[in-house]
């Protein structure tokens, strides 16, 4: 089976009987693993820039799993957690899902089972570095505009005519048409829809009613 070498396995178990069973099942698969003892062992290394998961044990000695998770949160990582304990409580499963963990399964979990699941958390976290990149390309593109062009973008998403937004900001309507010309420009959009889009991308709200 190919090698899925632009993803990456994370595993955190301090029994090495664990870490050795799932580095040669997820190998088997195809897939790139890479062990650790023990969460600060996991904090201290250098990771890789590629989509990845974490297969997280729950109790750990020292810096338990639940932690662990919280400082990664705290640090703005967005790797998907998959938790698997033997010895796991409902209100901790309860706490690591709102926390924002893929899934909590308990030992022994079925290999068909934690694949499945395992792919689905590289797919997901893909997805989101994939849609992180897109926002950045967006703000960079933002950035190029001048005071007055975002100014007048939020009004054009909003829906507001050229004559109304001139009206709005006392300047000639051929103006208003010359920075929404550099604005799709800049933007690097071909449409009103392409602008509106993007526009919710960056997070501008269009929800204001245009003028009478």
């Amino acid at each position: 089976m190919k090698k899925e070498a632009d993803a990456i396995i994370y595993l955190v178990d301090d029994d090495p009987d664990v870490r050795r069973s799932l580095q040669r099942l997820f190998k088997s698969w195809g897939l790139v693993v890479q062990t650790f003892a023990s969460p600060e062992e996991f904090l201290a290394a250098k990771l890789a820039d590629t989509p990845a998961c974490l297969i997280l044990d729950l109790k750990l000695p020292g810096m338990d799993g639940i932690t662990l998770q919280d400082r990664l949160k705290a640090m703005g990582m967005d790797i998907p957690i998959i938790f698997i304990t033997a010895y796991g409580t409902v209100s901790e499963s309860v706490q690591a899902m709102k926390s924002g963990a893929l899934e909590f399964l308990e030992k022994p979990v079925a290999e068909t089972t934690l694949m499945e699941v395992a792919r689905r958390a590289l797919e997901r976290h893909r997805r989101l570095r994939q849609e992180k990149t897109a926002r950045q390309e967006i703000e960079q593109r933002l950035n190029n505009l001048t005071p007055r062009e975002r100014q007048i973008l939020g009004l054009v998403v909003k829906g507001w005519l050229n004559k109304q937004i001139a009206y709005e900001l006392q300047i000639a309507e051929i103006t208003v048409k010359i920075h929404r010309g550099r604005i799709m420009q800049k933007l690097q959009c071909s449409s009103l829809a392409d602008l509106v889009l993007l526009a919710a991308k960056a997070g501008i709200n269009p929800s204001e009613d245009s003028p009478a």
